[in-house]
């Protein structure tokens, strides 16, 4: 099939798309993590928590073959920068500088969710390379500035590569399931006790007071999974993240309802942890889990009361626990955060595409991306320098295969 074979439509919601013919797309491509999922991006804005008046009009680019669904991906026009978590502030301000709209731009990601995986879902390589330029070709026929794609996993950036777009590399902290041993192989760890003895003393003892400092606040924890987490537990957690953001000074990105559909929907995919105090719930996590992959997202946190530690002990101690006992292979700690470092979630590279129209903006932001890649690479071998880890394993210097605390 070449690439003439293609019909391009775009659709101004999920909703328009078949559940079915998604997913299967999706099925098709390395990293389908759950939240390229059709329940969630449907969740995202029948919930009014993606919503064009906050920045996040549809326009789902597809390519279809006669009746079949070819490639795909879910583009938003944005009149903000908000819930993207790749920062272009400095961008969109030098356009103003010279009067210039940078908004609204094109994006190409996933509402509120910086998780690296699959963005271009496409049925080959030629499907998701048509994809590219039919996205590029649709940012010009609508006089858009720009087009962006985030945290993109390796095929993806391969063919933004090649429709000649910029790449830009970001942070993350991930911890995997894999106890060092003298013949060079790497068992998963048997015990959370197992997992400490990897750690350099200084973290492991860490770690250790850490815990007990939420035990002896006479702090216990219970988790519930799926259909097992209560609508109780639902609007506890709700009224836990709810409360976070505000103290904050800011309005939750997500409403009650998405939640209620993330139970209705897709139970499977989440991990609750409810801590508990003299019979009380004071604090909570939610961790995103997929078991084909075997992978743990954290997500959301948040508490009523203060105890020294506590988030600690509900964002990765606990679910840490918890991925040894379950055998699940990767915990994602979700953007930013040094400090994940000293729970072993060690540094990771994620990537991002981006295509300006504008001639020379292009080559000035390209410039720019040249010095932070420099920048970035320094950053990384700086955190490889505090590797808490005994054996001083290597910095993983990519993302890993798939992908807010």
């Amino acid at each position: 099939m070449t690439e003439i074979d293609y019909v391009t439509r775009v659709f101004s919601s999920p909703s328009q798309l078949e559940e079915s013919a998604w997913n299967a797309l999706l099925a098709l491509n390395p990293d389908p993590s759950p939240f390229m999922r059709h329940e969630y991006l449907v969740a995202m804005h029948e919930s009014g928590s993606a919503r064009p008046r906050a920045g996040w009009q549809c326009q789902f680019v597809t390519l279809w073959h006669g009746d079949e669904l070819q490639a795909a991906c879910p583009m938003y026009l944005k009149n903000n920068s908000y819930g993207e978590y790749v920062f272009d502030w400095a961008w969109a301000n030098a356009y103003a500088q010279h009067g210039l709209d940078y908004y609204p731009k094109a994006l190409v990601a996933v509402p509120f969710t910086p998780v690296p995986g699959a963005r271009l879902l496409a049925r080959d390589a030629a499907a998701r390379t048509a994809l590219v330029k039919a996205v590029i070709q649709q940012v010009r026929d609508e006089d858009l500035s720009s087009f962006h794609l985030l945290f993109a996993q390796a095929q993806d950036v391969e063919a933004c590569e090649q429709a000649g777009m910029m790449l830009r590399h970001t942070v993350q902290f991930h911890w995997k399931n894999e106890a060092p041993s003298a013949e060079g192989l790497s068992p998963p760890f048997t015990s959370f006790d197992h997992f400490l003895t990897s750690l350099q003393q200084e973290k492991r003892k860490k770690i250790r007071q850490e815990r007990r400092k939420v035990a002896e606040a006479g702090v216990t924890f219970r988790w519930s999974r799926g259909a097992d987490i209560s609508e109780t537990d639902w609007d506890f957690f709700y009224r836990c993240y709810e409360r976070t953001y505000l103290e904050h000074g800011n309005a939750p990105y997500l409403n009650r309802d998405f939640f209620r559909r993330m139970a209705q929907t897709m139970p499977q995919h989440w991990l609750l942890f409810v801590a508990e105090r003299e019979g009380r719930a004071i604090a909570c996590s939610l961790i995103g889990v997929d078991d084909t992959a075997r992978v743990a997202y954290g997500r959301y946190w948040g508490a009523l009361e203060r105890v020294d530690c506590l988030h600690f002990e509900a964002c990765y101690y606990a679910p840490l626990a918890w991925c040894i006992e379950h055998g699940f292979q990767r915990f994602e700690g979700g953007a930013q955060g040094e400090h994940k470092m000293a729970r072993a979630l060690l540094p990771v590279k994620t990537t991002s595409a981006h295509w300006l129209a504008h001639p020379s903006f292009a080559e000035a932001v390209e410039r720019f991306l040249e010095r932070e890649s420099q920048g970035i690479g320094q950053y990384m071998d700086e955190l490889a320098q505090r590797n808490p880890l005994k054996t001083g394993l290597a910095t993983r210097d990519v993302a890993p295969p798939l992908n807010e605390l």
